[in-house]
């Protein structure tokens, strides 16, 4: 190659910067003119011109989009062919600097390039011109040497700006003018521009330390209220109201629920699904009612039967009815229906008590999954979440693939869930149980943080008393004050206690309950399902007669006797030499346990359509154990036949004649017995004639009618007949009983949720009570000591859990209730409202910043343009030298804390915000020397944190039915040639559907068990079709609603850093 070529391209190592440090390593003027220059690349070039005397960079301003927008904010007739006024130009300049900033790079280098900038400007080292006219485009480079050097200098023109790109990475051309004229002629036109431009030197220094990351006077306080204006953002920017056609009379436009409403259609739009899950009682119905009346299309609710009843002042129907709104309803039971005469009107589909579909294994599911598709799907419940994490996962695939959502940060659900199942599946709840209740509460709080935070709207009602009570107040509302929940002792004297704590022995771990898992003798191998199956029967009967043990001495009585029919009969038939096994029934059984009857469960097993086997199909320990069993039963029944009185029923005969409030109040009483329901009604209405009415399972619409008059504040025809209502858990969720407002729990709420349920019958935003009251029976020993009374009821309800062992999750329906917490929990207020009083919200930080937004206007402008990338210092003693950082991708905020020995790891929003948290008064510090190391930290750790990893096929289980499909579909379909354009594209949405997990997981099974029974043909894609298109409901192939409406994630962002100092 020829040295005389004059052309810099940065190629092979010849970087235009490397010419600039050899021309003007001493030279005296460096004379630049630019298109462009980066304030934040100077740290590139700085370095080499420390020697030379002075540095004049002429700019000028291009008529980009972004000027224009710029200049239009402050004058509206802009003449794009007169140049800018001094005062327009460096308005743009301004401008520049602060966008420029804003998406550089924050680290030392850019920052020392900077102070050196600023340092040159201030000591007229360096002086920085902005040219008026926006018809100048040139990029133009003058040395001048020494006196006495080379020659009188230099020219470089061509295609570089004065950046890092310009002189070292892009691929540029440029040439080097040697000859004197091109010199003069360069140097005369420089001079002519320079002299029409406009100093801008000061506007850079002004603008980079008040406008820019680089500000140093960012108070800690500032800064903490920038962390809240821009987590809260969208919720600042709602100026939607909610209306609504029409009200109903007396109807309380309530400002919680409206924000409820707004928040929740944002959602539902969003994410084509949203929970609303306020707490039992703040009127999740209303809140879905106006968000339906809020948003495009028909609406169908799918809700239980009693609440699509008229004669329900709650129902679904009168709320619709109240707000004239159109919709349909159907019940929960009648999904066929709603499928037969099809979904297309529908664009809008709400599913109320939405966490009975928690298990997506079921065909109600699927049916469900096939309804909600492609539509916005508006699920309510006051407990999305109970303790499986997979619970939620199965309400969300209603709306979200599994595989691929479009939440933020989270597009394979799946593996985020089952790595949450994962951490609890290797722990043991008797045992490990302090490492379990750990966990589930750290499961709980990423489900919130990563999923839920996201999906739904929630909030309770300590959070509306502190943050809308003013509108509260205005309307006259206030939410009652709900006591401490009361136990009530029913003492069992020395031989009533012996029989007891025997009898819960004998249940618990004597008793084996062949006579309900029959095949688990069979000689003939069981596959794992059927195996499960019969297990789980064993287990259920078992809870049926510790609950029954602990609901009425009358009850359980009645339970053994069916029993010892039961395995009577049984043993009678197997000595003839047949076992009839009701494999069939066992969904029936179930569903009669949910409806409390044990009569009907009993008579179902011994009468029910029974498969026949031979006696001696059976292993020689099944009519052993059924033996045993039977030896049991008869035991217990004499036990029994000792205990003369019902201590319980004495004791709450006594509470209801002394206690003042249980005197005159109207009361609910709960139990999971329908015997001891009937049984109790009987004995209170022989003692008080015509005051209780007794309603469970069976009872008829007329029953429930005449509940709904005597104890629903809303009823249409109200009524005085009844004093008291017992119940069974039918009435727990549904009906409001607020003409009441007392709850006693006849039996142990073995499950401390069912407890919130039942009070949220009476606990009610419109009650006219001041006071809510709850009451739980517990058995214990006979004691004139109030403390050995508690001690003995906790050791009772110990004993019961700790005999249990790993079946008390039965009892406690999956609830974590540790043997020796459960009696705390039953008697604390935290229980009966669903929340802890001393939480801390995100409500609190939303009402903190919307306050200054609406009393201190001009601290929230400012606030509002403080510089992304803003950095403070504060001191805090509890917590040295870490550095807290928040950033930003699209919808997806997150925090993350570095401190010593390089310790990163991520911070919810609410821990972040205690740790940012300060007063006014607090002064700011100088940030450290190793700043930008723990700031390096944090990016890192959220540039893996959003790094989304592909879902590779042979990472999922070999279980996985959509996988074992897929690998079969791509045996088969090797080829499509001999397919139709229908079939491959009814193919490829198949295969998308699979890969995405938009299919539910009983779908999946039931197609891959139809493929594997084609045996030999199971090559044929004709027959493989057909089993997909027989299988697979065409809706299901169908997008959901948010892939209908995609939306983008977005660049990666530092909104803001907070350095906590120790000193």
């Amino acid at each position: 190659m020829s040295t005389d070529l004059t052309f810099i391209t940065n190629e092979e190592g010849k970087h235009l910067k490397e010419r600039f440090e050899v021309l003007i390593k001493d030279s005296k003027l460096f004379d630049c003119l630019v298109g462009y220059f980066y304030t934040s690349g100077f740290y590139a070039i700085y370095n080499s011109l420390e020697n030379t005397e002075k540095i004049r960079i002429l700019i000028g301003i291009s008529t980009d989009k972004k000027t224009y927008e710029l200049l239009s904010s402050f004058n509206e007739e802009i003449q794009q062919t007169l140049p800018f006024s001094h005062a327009e130009t460096k308005q743009v300049i301004e401008g520049y600097i602060e966008k420029e900033l804003e998406e550089s790079q924050d680290n030392s280098n850019v920052e020392q390039g900077v102070i050196k900038f600023i340092e040159w400007i201030r000591n007229k080292k360096l002086e920085i011109r902005a040219y008026p006219s926006q018809n100048i485009h040139a990029k133009l480079y003058i040395v001048s040497f020494k006196e006495g050097d080379r020659d009188v200098g230099r020219v470089i023109t061509g295609s570089s700006n004065l950046t890092q790109a310009g002189l070292v990475d892009n691929l540029e051309f440029n040439v080097e003018l040697k000859n004197s004229a091109d010199y003069h002629f360069a140097k005369n036109k420089f001079e002519d521009l320079w002299r029409d431009s406009v100093d801008v030197s000061e506007k850079y220094i002004q603008t980079i330390e008040s406008k820019t990351w680089l500000n140093q006077n960012i108070t800690p306080y500032q800064l903490y209220l920038k962390q809240l204006y821009e987590y809260f953002k969208d919720e600042l920017s709602q100026s939607d109201e909610v209306f609504a056609k029409y009200l109903p009379q007396d109807f309380k436009k309530l400002e919680y629920q409206e924000q409820a409403v707004l928040n929740a259609k944002k959602i539902l739009e969003e994410y084509g699904g949203v929970f609303i899950s306020d707490v039992v009682g703040l009127g999740k119905t209303y809140i879905a009612t106006l968000l339906s009346g809020q948003i495009d299309g028909r609406t169908l609710i799918i809700a239980p039967p009693v609440l699509l009843d008229r004669d329900n002042p709650g129902s679904w129907p009168n709320a619709f009815s109240d707000f004239r709104t159109p919709a349909d309803f159907e019940s929960i039971g009648k999904l066929d229906d709603i499928i037969s005469k099809g979904t297309d009107k529908y664009t809008n589909i709400i599913i109320d008590e939405a966490h009975r579909f928690r298990t997506e294994t079921t065909i109600t599911y699927e049916k469900l999954a096939e309804i909600c598709r492609g539509k916005r799907v508006i699920l309510v419940t006051a407990t999305p979440y109970n303790n499986s994490p997979k619970d939620i996962l199965a309400q969300i695939k209603l709306f979200q693939n599994a595989r691929k959502s479009t939440i933020p940060n989270l597009a394979d659900l799946e593996s985020f869930f089952n790595s949450l199942d994962k951490k609890l599946k290797n722990l043991d709840r008797q045992r490990d149980y302090a490492e379990y209740i750990k966990t589930i509460k750290e499961n709980a709080r990423e489900i919130r943080e990563k999923v839920l935070k996201y999906l739904m709207v929630r909030r309770t009602r300590t959070e509306i008393v502190k943050y809308f009570g003013n509108d509260l107040k205005s309307q006259n509302l206030k939410f009652p004050e709900v006591e401490n929940p009361e136990p009530l002792f029913y003492e069992l004297n020395e031989q009533e206690d012996e029989i007891f704590n025997k009898t819960i022995e004998l249940i618990s771990q004597k008793f084996t309950y062949a006579r309900y898992m029959p095949m688990l003798y069979s000689l003939e191998g069981l596959d794992q399902l059927e195996e499960q199956s019969q297990k789980n029967m064993g287990k259920f009967m078992k809870i049926l007669l510790i609950k029954r043990l602990e609901s009425s001495f009358f009850a359980f009585k009645n339970s053994v006797d069916r029993f010892l029919y039961s395995y009577e009969m049984f043993i009678k038939e197997y000595e003839k030499g047949n076992v009839y096994v009701s494999k069939k029934h066992s969904n029936k059984i179930f569903e009669f346990l949910e409806i409390d009857d044990d009569a009907a469960i009993q008579k179902l097993i011994d009468e029910g359509k029974a498969e026949k086997y031979p006696s001696n199909a059976f292993r020689d320990d099944f009519i052993t154990d059924l033996q045993n069993d039977l030896s049991i039963l008869q035991q217990i029944k004499v036990l029994w036949q000792k205990i003369n009185r019902d201590p319980k029923l004495i004791s709450f005969q006594s509470h209801l004649s002394k206690n003042q409030i249980l005197k005159v109040n109207k009361l609910i009483i709960f139990t999971e017995s329908k015997e001891t329901a009937e049984y109790l009604s009987t004995n209170i209405n022989n003692t008080y004639p015509n005051t209780a009415i007794c309603f469970s399972g069976g009872s008829g619409e007329a029953t429930r009618d005449k509940v709904i008059e005597n104890f629903d504040a809303k009823s249409r025809h109200p009524k005085n007949d009844y004093r008291i209502l017992i119940s069974t858990e039918v009435l727990s969720e549904g009906v409001n009983l607020h003409r009441s407002n007392v709850v006693i729990n006849y039996d142990i709420p073995w499950n401390p949720t069912r407890m919130m349920q039942r009070v949220g019958r009476i606990n009610r935003v419109d009650t006219t009570f001041d006071t809510i009251y709850t009451f739980n029976f517990f058995p214990t020993k006979q004691s004139n000591d109030q403390i050995k009374l508690k001690e003995a009821a906790e050791a009772k309800i110990n004993a019961f859990l700790t005999l249990l062992g790993g079946d008390a999750a039965l009892l406690t329906e999956g609830e974590p209730v540790g043997s020796h917490e459960l009696f705390n929990r039953l008697v604390s207020k935290k229980t009966v409202t669903g929340e802890d009083e001393n939480e801390t919200s995100e409500l609190k930080y939303l009402h903190m910043i919307k306050d200054i937004r609406d009393n201190q206007p001009d601290l929230f402008e400012s606030i509002k343009r403080l510089p992304k990338k803003a950095r403070s210092t504060k001191i805090d003693h509890n917590n040295k030298d870490l550095l807290i950082t928040y950033f930003r991708k699209g919808k997806l905020q997150k925090f993350f804390v570095s401190g010593p020995n390089d310790t990163t790891k991520e911070l919810d929003f609410l821990s972040a915000a205690e740790l940012i948290e300060c007063m006014e008064s607090e002064k700011r510090y100088k940030l450290p020397s190793h700043f930008y190391t723990l700031l390096d930290n944090n990016k890192e750790a959220f540039i893996t944190a959003t790094t989304e990893d592909m879902v590779e096929p042979h990472t999922r289980k070999g279980k996985d039915s959509a996988f074992q499909i897929l690998k079969i579909l791509k045996a088969v379909f090797k080829t499509t040639r001999q397919l139709t354009d229908d079939q491959e594209l009814y193919l490829k949405k198949v295969f998308t559907r699979l890969e995405e997990g938009g299919l539910p997981k009983q779908t999946s099974k039931e197609t891959l068990k139809a493929l594997n029974s084609l045996d030999n043909e199971l090559q044929n894609p004709f027959k493989v079709l057909v089993i997909l298109q027989t299988n697979i409901p065409n809706r299901l192939l169908e997008s959901h609603y948010a892939e209908q409406n995609p939306h983008s994630f977005g660049k990666r962002e530092v909104i803001l850093s907070m350095y906590l100092s120790g000193e």
